[in-house]
C-alpha cells in the first residue's frame, strides 16, 4: 500500500508531539495553527489513525501517534546517518551550546570533555550546568541533557553515548559487621544508602540478574541527593550503595570498597538528550559524537584500563 503524505508532514507531526501544543509548533515554524493542524490532518488520513487527542488548550498524543513517533525517528535517524556520510563531519557548528548534566558525571567528565570541545571548535559558546532535578528542554532552552539511565519522555530524541551498569558495593568495614547479602530480597533488611537521583524513583532498586528483574524496597538512616556524599557514607561504612560502576571503579579496585552480588546490576546507560535530530543542528551532532568519542577512550572515558 502506498501511503501519501510529505515528509514535512512527519517533522511537523514530531515537533507538535514534542511541544504538545499546534500553537507552539506553527510559532517555531512560523506557520499558522491551522496549517500546522492541515498537515496533521493529512498525515492522520494517509495513515489512518488518529495521532492526537485535541482539547481546546493542548493537545496529547495517542498510542497510535507514539507507534508513529517511534517509526519516524528510526526513519529521521537513518537521514541522520546519511547526513553525517555526505557532509563527513565538514560544517563547522557555531553559537551557543547549553548543556546540562548531573554534578559527579559533570565534574569528572563531561565539563573536561566539553573543555576539549571547546578547544577543536572555537565558534561554540558552551555553557554548562550541573543539576541533580528533572530538566524541561524547551522551557530551559537546553541544547543537550547528558543523563544517565533510560529516557522516558517520549517525545524527545535520546542519543546513546556510553555504556554502563549500576553495581551493588560496600566498604569492608560494613560487611565485616552487617554481613554480605546474597539476594536481592535481603537488601530490604540492610542498611542501603539512597540516592535521590533525578531520573530514578526514591527508595525502589530495580535489579536485573539470572532470575530477570527483581526490585526490592530499601531503606537506611542515610540518603542525599549528591552522589558524591553518598559514596563517601559507603567507605565509612555506614551501608550498602547502588552506583554506577565508572563512579567506584578506582574505590573497587584500591579496596574501599567490594562488589557485591556480581551478577545482579542495573543499567545506567550514559544519553545525551535533545529536541532535534543530530541533522537539524551541527552544534548538537558535533557535541554528541564528540562526547561518544571521549568517553569511550583517552583521559576523560567513564573506565580507564586497569
Amino acid at each position: 500500500m502506498k501511503l501519501k503524505f510529505q515528509l514535512d508532514d512527519l517533522q511537523v507531526f514530531c515537533m507538535a508531539a514534542r511541544k504538545a501544543s499546534f500553537v507552539a509548533t506553527a510559532a517555531e515554524l512560523g506557520m499558522s495553527p491551522a496549517y500546522v493542524s492541515k498537515r496533521i490532518a493529512v498525515l492522520e488520513g494517509a495513515l489512518g489513525v488518529t495521532l492526537f487527542h485535541r482539547t481546546a488548550r493542548r493537545v496529547t498524543i495517542t498510542a497510535e501517534g507514539e507507534r508513529v513517533y517511534a517509526s519516524a525517528q528510526q526513519i529521521f535517524q537513518g537521514v541522520d546517518d546519511m547526513a553525517d556520510t555526505v557532509t563527513d563531519g565538514r560544517a563547522e557548528p557555531r553559537g551557543a551550546l547549553r548543556v546540562t548534566t548531573s554534578f559527579r558525571l559533570g565534574r569528572k567528565h563531561i565539563g573536561p570533555i566539553l573543555s576539549l570541545l571547546a578547544q577543536r571548535h572555537p565558534g561554540l559558546d558552551i555553557t554548562l550546568d550541573v543539576v541533580d532535578r528533572r530538566v524541561d528542554l524547551l522551557d530551559e532552552n537546553i541544547d543537550l541533557d547528558v543523563r544517565i539511565g533510560e529516557v522516558h519522555e517520549p517525545h524527545l530524541v535520546a542519543h546513546p553515548i556510553a555504556a554502563s551498569p549500576r553495581v551493588l558495593c560496600a566498604a569492608p568495614a560494613y560487611l565485616a559487621h552487617a554481613g554480605t547479602p546474597a539476594t536481592v530480597a535481603e537488601l530490604s533488611r540492610h542498611e542501603c544508602l539512597v540516592l535521590r537521583d533525578r531520573y530514578q524513583p526514591f527508595g525502589v532498586w530495580t535489579l536485573s540478574g539470572p532470575a530477570g528483574p527483581e526490585k526490592v524496597k530499601v531503606t537506611g538512616r542515610l540518603s542525599s541527593n549528591n552522589s558524591e556524599i553518598v559514596r563517601g557514607w559507603a567507605m565509612d561504612g555506614h551501608g550498602i550503595l547502588l552506583t554506577a560502576r565508572w563512579d567506584v571503579e578506582a574505590d573497587l579496585q584500591a579496596g574501599r570498597l567490594c562488589t557485591l552480588m556480581p551478577t545482579w546490576s542495573q543499567p545506567a546507560d550514559i544519553w545525551a538528550v535533545s529536541t532535534v535530530r543530530l541533522s537539524q543542528s551541527a552544534k548538537v551532532r558535533v557535541a554528541v559524537r564528540f562526547l561518544q568519542e571521549q568517553l569511550a577512550e583517552g583521559p576523560f572515558a567513564l573506565l580507564q584500563p586497569v
